[in-house]
């Protein structure tokens, strides 16, 4: 087995070496030693050894900042692929210097395993083909993931029990496929106090969007198999949480489905009763997030009684528009959750961006025959859809004289799924995101 070593050495310039001993050595001289620097020079180190055919094991240079070195060194090791042959296998990475094995409330390479495998974890089905990703492996992959783990509570739960809560809207997007539905919820209940307000997480699952009878161009339809990406990146920071037992409450549900055209499915201009009792015309099946989203906000605002909502989502192509790449949009009715997310995504080097709530949006969207349409047009469609979802979260208006109960931000990661720019940590196809912000946000919740 051929084995190598990372070592990073400070210097006044940037620069990698190869030196082909035995062990094989990378020397990676950075001008400046950050948490940012260390991930980079560590991946970039990882893509090196990837080019030599014959290493198989990597030790890492973790002297400094040893949450990121993980961090850098495993995110780069990722590949995922099905061919059948001449597949290069992920290289066995370690620490060069001996490290903590468990967490302890400060960051350590043990930390950045977690959230590198979280984060891995969420490429990894974000990226898997659809014909393999369906709604039933999406929970079968969840109760293997969650095996072990303690103080888990996963359910799984079928049509016939959408229907009995009447979540028409969810079953409105399930009713074009042949793939049975699920609603997935998972529980982890770490807090000294079991009834203490929990943190709920809610991921947009649609395993496969072609667009419904709205559909979609072929260009680039493959792409909707990590439509899929809010289920992905929540499901892995909910594990990552329990992982490191952090002490707090979770609980997080996705509504899984595909978005299939056929002629059991919801036709532009239906309009349907979502879980709340609103009404909803469907003018664009291919608008279909927030109309899995909305019964599913619903649900886990009346029934569960957090303390804060995250719903996190591959939802429009505006934010592509807006934001690109770059950063994933938020939309916060509390100026402290956005400054707390904004915080963690920047510790953790995955940018966030504030965007405009406003009940303005609501004006393109409350105007049909309907309370509310899934769609309000080319303008601000990112804030539309945003504001859509707003209608379905309780507790968090006081415009009946209540006091918000709860606060609720949506992220909406459409720009921020795919990486076509690949950088240091960052390798091309599925990004993953922002699964470390969040990890890091509930970390951070938890020490306070």
């Amino acid at each position: 087995m051929a084995s190598s070593v990372i070592k990073l050495n400070p210097s006044s310039t940037n620069n990698l070496k190869v030196l082909y001993n035995s062990p094989l050595e990378i020397i990676n001289s950075i001008a400046s030693t950050t948490p940012t620097s260390v991930k980079s020079a560590t991946a970039n180190s990882i893509k090196e050894l990837k080019k030599q055919d014959d290493i198989q094991s990597a030790q890492v240079d973790a002297t400094n900042y040893p949450h990121h070195a993980a961090i850098g060194a495993h995110l780069a090791n990722f590949s995922y692929s099905l061919k059948s042959a001449n597949v290069k296998h992920p290289i066995n990475i370690s620490p060069l210097q001996q490290q903590q094995s468990s967490y302890n409330t400060s960051l350590n390479w043990h930390t950045g395993e977690i959230y590198a495998y979280a984060q891995n974890l969420a490429r990894e089905l974000m990226e898997m083909p659809p014909n393999y990703c369906t709604p039933t492996y999406f929970t079968e992959r969840a109760k293997k993931e969650f095996s072990g783990l303690d103080n888990i509570d996963l359910q799984i739960f079928d049509k016939e029990w959408a229907e009995s809560m009447k979540m028409n809207s969810f079953l409105s997007v399930a009713q074009g496929s042949d793939e049975p539905c699920k609603f997935l919820q998972i529980k982890y209940n770490g807090a000294p106090d079991s009834n203490e307000k929990p943190l709920a997480l809610v991921g947009k699952g649609i395993t496969m969007d072609t667009g419904g009878i709205s559909l979609k161009a072929g260009a680039s339809m493959d792409l909707m198999r990590g439509d899929c990406g809010g289920a992905c990146t929540l499901l892995a920071t909910t594990q990552a949480i329990a992982k490191l037992k952090l002490p707090i409450n979770v609980i997080f549900v996705a509504p899984l489905t595909e978005n299939m055209p056929s002629g059991k499915a919801t036709k532009p201009g239906d309009i349907i009763t979502s879980m709340s009792g609103k009404t909803i015309n469907v003018l664009n099946t291919d608008a279909e997030g927030r109309l899995v989203l909305a019964d599913a906000l619903y649900y886990i605002s009346t029934k569960h009684d957090p303390h804060t909502i995250i719903d996190c989502a591959t939802l429009t192509g505006a934010m592509v528009i807006a934001l690109g790449e770059a950063y994933s949009g938020v939309f916060s009715t509390s100026d402290d959750l956005w400054n707390s997310l904004n915080q963690a995504g920047l510790d953790e080097d995955d940018k966030m961006w504030r965007m405009p709530f406003d009940d303005f949006y609501l004006k393109q969207i409350n105007h049909t025959a309907a309370d509310l349409a899934n769609t309000g047009g080319r303008p601000g469609g990112a804030c539309t859809a945003a504001i859509f979802l707003k209608q379905f979260v309780e507790g968090i208006e006081d415009s009946q004289g209540k006091e918000a109960v709860r606060s609720y931000a949506h992220i909406d990661i459409a720009g921020s799924m795919e990486c076509t720019k690949p950088d240091g940590p960052n390798v091309k196809g599925m990004s993953g995101r922002p699964t470390r912000t969040i990890i890091e946000y509930a970390r951070q919740l938890a020490a306070k």
